[in-house]
């Protein structure tokens, strides 16, 4: 079986549009994001299902019956992009309640981990900032000191390719 091709445009369209608007810092159009997956997801289930009559034995032929997994999992698609659609006016109508706006905010420790990836270097790279050649130079205001008191960097030893 063939899909229609318009079907096909339609899902990339809603997946292409969903993804973009999930990108966004603001919850409301993260959830139109979620809306617009969600419906993208419920079409692309439909398109994969074989076209006929009720899939009920004894009023239609064996050959002759609709695939019913497809719509089932439309149904509790249905149910879970519901769902995530409630949580997200939730926190968009908390977040608007709280602040006067809807913006997701940066997090310390994100802007902590974006500067520790810029500052990656990786293994066969120049050492450019002038400190020692094998990377252990780290900035002691993000190190942080375990246990043992020897100073490690948050990132670990994962990027300095040991």
């Amino acid at each position: 079986m063939n899909p229609n091709l318009t079907y096909v445009l339609v899902v990339g369209v809603l997946f292409a549009a969903g993804v973009t608007l999930l990108l966004e810092r603001s919850l409301t159009r993260v959830l139109m994001g979620v809306i617009l997956l969600g419906n993208g997801a419920n079409l692309l289930l439909l398109t994969g299902g074989k076209a006929g009559g009720p899939p009920i034995v004894g009023t239609t032929a064996e050959g002759d019956m609709s695939d019913p997994l497809p719509q089932a999992m439309v149904l509790t698609a249905i149910v879970i992009t519901l769902g995530m659609t409630a949580f997200l006016l939730a926190l968009a109508y908390r977040s608007w309640h709280l602040n006067g706006h809807d913006e997701v905010q940066d997090d310390v420790e994100d802007r902590r981990i974006m500067e520790l990836a810029d500052r990656d270097e990786g293994p066969g790279t120049a050492d450019t900032d002038g400190g020692d050649a094998d990377g252990d130079d780290v900035d002691p205001a993000l190190a942080t000191v375990p246990a043992d008191g020897a100073a490690t960097s948050p990132a670990g030893d994962a990027g300095r390719g040991r």
